[in-house]
C-alpha cells in the first residue's frame, strides 16, 4: 500500500509538471503577434539618425531585442505580441532615456519617436587625503 501511494504521488507530480509545461507552450507558441511598433530616432542636433541601435524588450523583462533604424532613422519592429515594451535607441555613444512601458494592442501600429540626448556632466569632487598636516 506504502508504494502505491508513492508511486500515485510521483505520477501526480509528474503529470502536473507536463500540463503546466504545456499550458506555456500553447500559450504563446511563437511568441510573435500582430502588432508593429515604428518610429524614428532624433540625434541631438534635432535631425534623423541613420543607423542608430533600437533595443526593446517587454516591460516584464523577457529577452531584448534590436532592430537599426534606415537611412532616415526610421525604424520599425513588427510581428510583436500585444505587451508593454521598454525601448532605448542609440548612436555614436549617445543615448536616449528609456521609453517606459509602451502599450502595444493586438493588431494595433504604434509610433514612438525616441531623443538621443548626450549624458548629463557629473559634478567634480575635490579629493584630499584625510587626516595630513599642513
Amino acid at each position: 500500500m506504502k508504494r502505491f501511494s508513492c508511486l500515485l504521488i510521483i505520477h501526480a507530480t509528474l503529470l502536473t509538471g507536463a500540463l503546466l509545461a504545456t499550458r506555456s507552450v500553447f500559450a504563446y507558441p511563437d511568441a510573435k503577434g500582430t502588432s508593429v511598433l515604428t518610429g524614428v530616432v532624433i540625434g541631438p542636433n534635432d535631425k534623423p539618425v541613420a543607423h542608430a541601435a533600437v533595443s526593446y524588450q517587454s516591460s516584464g523583462g523577457n529577452a531584448a531585442h534590436a532592430v537599426h533604424t534606415d537611412a532616415h532613422g526610421r525604424f520599425t519592429i513588427s510581428k510583436l505580441p500585444a505587451d508593454n515594451y521598454d525601448l532605448r535607441a542609440s548612436a555614436n555613444g549617445i543615448f536616449s532615456d528609456w521609453e517606459k512601458n509602451v502599450t502595444v494592442h493586438s493588431g494595433q501600429t504604434r509610433s514612438i519617436t525616441l531623443h538621443l540626448i548626450y549624458a548629463k556632466q557629473m559634478p567634480k569632487v575635490a579629493i584630499s587625503a584625510a587626516g595630513k598636516n599642513n
